[in-house]
């Protein structure tokens, strides 16, 4: 496999603006006595200022070009461990030391594979601190888009159900080496210690929330057939006649509790 094609693969564009590598760095806001972990280091942009202002800094990396590059540059450093593997089926919880609660969480992610590894990192959110991540911004819009917006579906409604979301900044692509085709944005997930709304049933709740945006054009009446009919989505508050992108994370938390106790 050709250089070139290895790092298409990994989907890789790495920072080379030193005042917005200043200005992340900013925002995580990183204390002497913290635990970081961070998700494919690319080039290091992050890494190195990183290194620096923590007690422990645990770097995940699937690619292996760029595993002896990082090594020979930071072995040396006491804050600095590396773990040559793949962020999408890692044990975050297993970075925890044994007097620790929770950890941060930081990377530039790659765009190919941003939201399932958000949803993997959402089943350790109780070990997590807060995330901060570079992603596409089109992504970033997703996330924290409001009940109503065009770019309100199921990534906004899952993430904003385990996590206050936050969007900081944009990044030009001018930022980067190459330079991608899509614009970037910083986007801060701090997952609730107590969430605002409840699911009796997480999984009920995935499948629901996943389900009522199965077809985007079609009504919940249409959607939630066979899951709840007009009668059980009005007793919650809420018109049959609507669509998904209409609701409220506490709606779909209603459905659901109300499907839970109610099927079979």
């Amino acid at each position: 496999m050709s250089k070139h094609q290895h790092k298409k693969e990994f989907g890789q564009n790495f920072l080379n603006n030193p005042r917005i590598i200043q200005q992340i760095v900013a925002h995580i806001a990183p204390k002497p006595d913290q635990h970081l972990v961070e998700i494919g280091p690319g080039e290091a942009a992050l890494t190195a200022p990183l290194l620096d202002k923590v007690r422990k800094l645990d770097i995940i990396e699937i690619d292996n070009d760029l595993i002896g590059p990082l090594t020979k540059r930071f072995a040396q450093h006491p804050a600095f461990f590396l773990h040559h593997a793949d962020a999408l089926s890692f044990n975050y919880a297993s970075l925890l030391d044994p007097n620790e609660t929770q950890i941060r969480v930081v990377g530039n992610l790659p765009y190919n594979i941003s939201s399932p590894l958000l949803f993997h990192l959402l089943d350790s959110a109780a070990q997590i601190q807060d995330m901060h991540f570079m992603l596409q911004k089109e992504v970033v819009e997703r996330i924290t888009a409001a009940p109503g917006s065009k770019t309100y579906g199921r990534l906004s409604v899952m993430l904003q159900y385990s996590c206050l979301t936050e969007f900081l900044f944009e990044v030009g692509p001018e930022n980067f080496t190459p330079p991608p085709k899509v614009d970037s944005a910083i986007v801060r997930l701090t997952p609730y210690k107590t969430r605002p709304f409840v699911a009796n049933n997480e999984k009920d709740f995935q499948d629901l929330v996943r389900q009522a945006f199965s077809q985007k054009r079609k009504t919940l009446r249409n959607n939630l057939k066979g899951w709840l009919d007009e009668t059980q989505i009005t007793a919650c508050g809420i018109d049959p006649g609507i669509r998904a992108e209409r609701l409220t994370v506490e709606d779909f938390v209603n459905l659901t509790n109300r499907y839970t106790a109610e099927k079979l």
